[in-house]
C-alpha cells in the first residue's frame, strides 16, 4: 500500500546548501542558517497535531521573530496537513517520545470509548479482539468514523465457512492440511488475473492493493489469524524464510479480512486509499464465494496430537 509522498510538501527549499534555509515570511528577519535549530531540513521527527504526537518529515525551517519555525509534512498523511510547527511541538523520535506516542493516542481513544479496553470475541472466528468505535480521521472539514471507512461486510456464505472452520478447528482439533492449492498468493493473482480482464484501466491499482493484501497477510498470520491450536502446525510448514500466503490458502485468507479494519485503524493510510482497499476488499470477498466450492477445503484433517491418542 503506498500513503503520500514525505517528500512532496508544497513548499520550495529556499537555499541550496544542505544546513541553510533562509526566512521567507511577511517579517523576515535576517538569513540564519537553520542548524541553529535542534531540528534540520529533512529530519524525521514527532510533531503533536492538536493532544496526539505524529510521525513527521521537517521541508523547511526558518526564524522568525517569536522563534524557530519548522514546515513539516506527517507521514503518510495528505500534504493538506502540512503545517507550521513551533520547537515546543516537536521531539526527537527517541525511545521514550516513541512510547510517549503511543500512551497518548491510546489515552485519546480511551476518552472518545470508556469501553475500549474490554475485549471483545468475534463471533464468527473466535478471536478475541478490541472494538474501536470512536476513532476517527479527518477529510476537508468533516470527521469520519473509521469504522464506516473500512467497514467490510463478509458474505453470508463466508460466515458460515468461518464459523465452520471455527468448530473444526477449536472443538474437533482439526487442522487445515497444508499446503494449500490455490495458495493465498495464487488466489490474489486468480482475482487481478480477472479483474484485468474486465477493465485494463484498473491494473495498476488492483495490483498495488493485490500486493497490499499479501503482504498484510504474510505479517499478520502468525500473531492475529491463527488459532492456539494451529501455531505448532504453523512452525512446522513455514521454514527458510517461505512467505505463508504460499502456504495457506483461502481458509485462512478469509479471517485476513475479518481482522483488517482493526489492522487498519493503527495505520495513517490517507482516505482515498482506505476507501480504495475497502472496495476492491468487498469485491475480492464476492470473488472468494463465487468461487468457493474451488477455494476452500470440504473437510479437515485431524490433527497429529489426536492420531497419537
Amino acid at each position: 500500500m503506498t500513503s503520500s509522498d514525505p517528500d512532496s510538501g508544497t513548499v520550495p527549499t529556499l537555499s541550496s546548501g544542505a544546513a541553510a534555509v533562509v526566512v521567507a515570511t511577511k517579517n523576515p528577519t535576517k538569513a540564519v542558517a537553520a542548524d541553529s535549530s535542534p531540528f534540520l531540513v529533512g529530519e524525521k521527527v514527532l510533531g503533536f497535531h492538536g493532544s496526539c504526537l505524529y510521525d513527521a518529515k521537517i521541508l523547511q525551517v526558518e526564524m522568525h521573530k517569536d522563534g524557530w519555525r519548522h514546515f513539516v509534512h506527517y507521514l503518510g498523511w495528505n500534504k493538506k496537513w502540512d503545517e507550521w510547527l513551533g520547537i515546543d511541538r516537536l521531539l526527537k523520535p527517541t525511545d521514550e517520545n516513541v512510547q510517549r506516542q503511543k500512551e497518548l493516542k491510546q489515552k485519546l481513544a480511551l476518552e472518545k470509548n470508556p469501553k475500549l479496553g474490554n475485549p471483545l470475541r468475534d463471533s464468527s472466528t473466535g478471536v478475541r479482539v478490541k472494538k474501536r468505535k470512536h476513532e476517527s480521521i479527518y477529510e476537508d472539514d468533516r470527521v469520519v468514523p473509521l469504522e464506516k471507512v473500512v467497514n467490510i461486510q463478509i458474505p453470508l456464505l463466508l460466515k458460515k465457512q468461518l464459523v465452520d472452520a471455527n468448530e473444526c478447528i477449536t472443538q474437533l482439533n482439526q487442522l487445515v492440511k497444508l499446503p494449500r492449492s490455490p495458495s493465498v498468493h495464487e488466489i490474489l493473482n486468480k482475482y487481478y488475473d480477472c479483474q484485468v480482464k474486465k477493465d485494463h484501466k484498473t491494473a495498476d491499482t488492483i495490483a498495488e492493493v493485490v500486493k497490499g493484501l499479501c503482504h498484510y497477510f504474510d505479517k499478520a498470520l502468525p500473531t492475529v489469524l491463527l488459532y492456539k491450536n494451529e501455531r505448532q502446525q504453523y512452525k512446522e510448514v513455514i521454514v527458510d524464510n517461505i512467505p505463508p500466503s504460499s502456504v495457506y490458502g483461502a481458509e485462512h485468507l478469509l479471517r485476513l479480512f475479518v481482522k483488517l479494519p482493526e489492522m487498519l485503524t493503527d495505520l495513517h493510510i490517507q482516505m482515498d486509499t482506505l476507501t480504495q482497499l475497502r472496495q476492491i476488499s468487498q469485491d475480492l470477498l464476492r470473488f472468494l464465494q463465487m468461487n468457493r466450492t474451488t477455494f476452500f477445503l470440504s473437510s479437515y484433517q485431524t490433527s497429529v496430537e489426536d492420531e497419537d491418542n
